[in-house]
């Protein structure tokens, strides 16, 4: 699965100038702070008041050299840091790895929006699964590689597995509202699969897909015999209160810059993520430069970060809804969020429901997602240990979620 030749130099991570200096910045910043350190200025927090004042009295103590030989340290250690930041970034954007997992069979398109078809022959009986993930990546986060592939994995396991691929929005897709993708595109690959196998599929959402299928579930009832919802948010702003504030600042001038160009575009969302954790991009990569090149490890992390640094713009009218109505408002909690008019309203889905939220994820905390679970009725919640993504990917995703995910399939969504 490596590249032939001399492959040109990814670009990544996106958006890489965001990230050099929130790292830099952050660095020089420690450099700064010690001259309020000296001078007693330096504000600190409660629970590190004491060590803070102990710090300052010692080097009181080793004399007038001290603070000297300290900022040197610390100039030479945010050097250091810095170099090891920037050779994970190297090692990754040269690494020989390519994405060469074909993609499934498409079998039915409108516009960008298609279908892919991962059945095995022979599995005429097999119960169809219709796979929804979010509007913002691509949708081969399902399918990443030959070992790391939910959809591949269901079709193994006798299931009848088929995945939407959104795919970057085209000139229609730009006018579009999540009623557009909902109503629209989501109810017509629906009814293709009910067309092709007879039968009512189970319909499992990953993160913002899992609202797409809450809201499929609400409408068709009658054409979904189950819901499994992974990673999927719902109060917006429990938690991140501050976030919501800020949000309902940026409607004014984000909203102008959206309806001018008409989306948002790949880099805003990736620093918008990036926000969540500032240092998280530091952390991985400089691991990274530890890695063995050759290593199964070094491979899929490259093969993760590829998938994050190949996201899509978001149609402008859904960006509107998601990040003023849903980041801003905390629509979905409120009944204010509407497809074709009729409020999206969790306690009316009565097919069987599976919740799976993992624990530590940054991107959809347990906060978030929680209260969705409390919301269907009947429904069965599992508490996973991994991330956001790492549910998906990580080495524990077979035993925690494609195993337990297939089992309950198997025993739930029977028509």
């Amino acid at each position: 699965m490596s590249g032939q030749g001399n492959p040109v130099p990814r670009t990544g991570p996106r958006p890489l100038p965001l990230h050099l200096m929130t790292h830099a910045s952050t660095l020089m910043s420690s450099r700064a702070a010690l001259k309020h350190l000296k001078d007693g200025s330096l504000g600190w927090k409660p629970p590190l008041a004491q060590a803070g004042q102990d710090l300052a009295q010692s080097l009181k103590d080793a004399g007038p050299d001290a603070w000297t030989r300290l900022d040197e340290a610390v100039a030479a250690e945010s050097i250091r840091r810095h170099e090891a930041f920037l050779a994970g970034i190297d090692a990754y954007r040269h690494h020989p790895y390519r994405r060469s997992l074909p993609p499934a069979p498409e079998i039915w398109r409108q516009g960008t929006t298609c279908l892919r078809d991962y059945r095995l022959p022979d599995c005429d009986n097999a119960r169809p699964v219709l796979v929804v993930p979010s509007l913002i990546n691509r949708a081969y986060i399902l399918d990443l590689t030959q070992k790391r592939s939910l959809m591949r994995y269901l079709a193994a396991k006798g299931l009848a597995p088929f995945l939407v691929d959104w795919d970057a929005p085209g000139e229609a897709e730009k006018n579009f509202t999540l009623t557009d993708y909902i109503a629209g595109r989501l109810g017509a690959a629906l009814d293709e699969v009910l067309r092709l196998t007879g039968r009512k599929p189970a319909v499992v959402g990953y993160c913002m897909g899992g609202l797409l299928a809450l809201a499929l579930a609400q409408r068709r009832p009658e054409s979904v015999s189950a819901l499994v919802l992974l990673a999927t948010p719902f109060d917006f702003v429990t938690g991140r209160e501050s976030n919501a504030v800020l949000m309902k600042a940026l409607a004014q001038p984000m909203g102008a810059l959206i309806d001018g160009v008409g989306e948002v575009p790949v880099d805003m969302l990736q620093a918008m993520f990036a926000g969540l954790d500032p240092g998280l991009a530091a952390r991985k990569f400089t691991a990274f430069a530890r890695l063995k090149r050759r290593s199964a490890r070094a491979r899929d992390f490259v093969a993760l970060e590829d998938w994050a640094n190949d996201g899509v713009a978001l149609a402008g009218p859904v960006a509107r809804e998601c990040l003023f109505g849903w980041y801003g408002g905390n629509d979905p909690v409120e009944g204010r969020w509407c497809i074709e008019g009729r409020p999206v309203n969790p306690d009316e889905v009565t097919i069987p429901t599976l919740v799976m939220i993992p624990h530590r994820d940054r991107i959809v905390p347990p906060a978030s997602a929680l209260p969705l679970w409390e919301r269907i009725p009947s429904a069965k919640l599992m508490r996973l240990s991994g991330g956001h993504v790492g549910m998906l990917t990580g080495p524990r995703a077979k035993t925690e979620v494609y195993g337990p995910l297939m089992r309950w399939l198997h025993r739930r969504a029977g028509v």
